[in-house]
């Protein structure tokens, strides 16, 4: 197999060249920077990637609305990037944030709060 200098910068090199699907988009995991609890899952653009790394809060790319949109925007409930982990084909992040208020929509801290099990899902506590 032949690996390119581009894929060779990519997975072990300085340089950042992220990777995005062929709807321009990367997968990024939220996690909080203090206990390591995973809070959310949502996808990246390059404009919601810029914005994040601009502001220092998390933007994502909304497939619902098809935009940009800024976590938090309307409730409040920000989330502030500490640092952000990329992956070995830079394709994929990690979001280690301070959030401001829960991260799910629905008022859960964690958009993963329930967990299957042979009866169907049930509430983690």
């Amino acid at each position: 197999m032949i690996i390119s200098k581009n894929d060779l910068d990519r997975e072990s090199g300085r340089a950042f060249l992220p990777r995005f699907d062929a709807q321009g988009l990367a997968g990024a995991i939220v996690q909080d920077e203090t206990t390591g609890e995973v809070l959310m899952f949502a996808f990246m653009d390059q404009e919601a990637l810029d914005a994040t790394r601009a502001t220092g809060f998390a933007h994502f790319h909304s497939r619902s609305r098809g935009k940009l949109w800024k976590k938090g925007e309307t409730s409040g409930h920000l989330l502030e990037v500490k640092a952000m982990l990329v992956d070995c084909d830079q394709d994929a992040f990690v979001l280690k944030v301070r959030p401001h208020g829960p991260a799910c929509h629905t008022g859960e801290r964690s958009c993963f709060y329930r967990q299957l099990g042979p009866e169907g899902l049930s509430r983690l506590d």
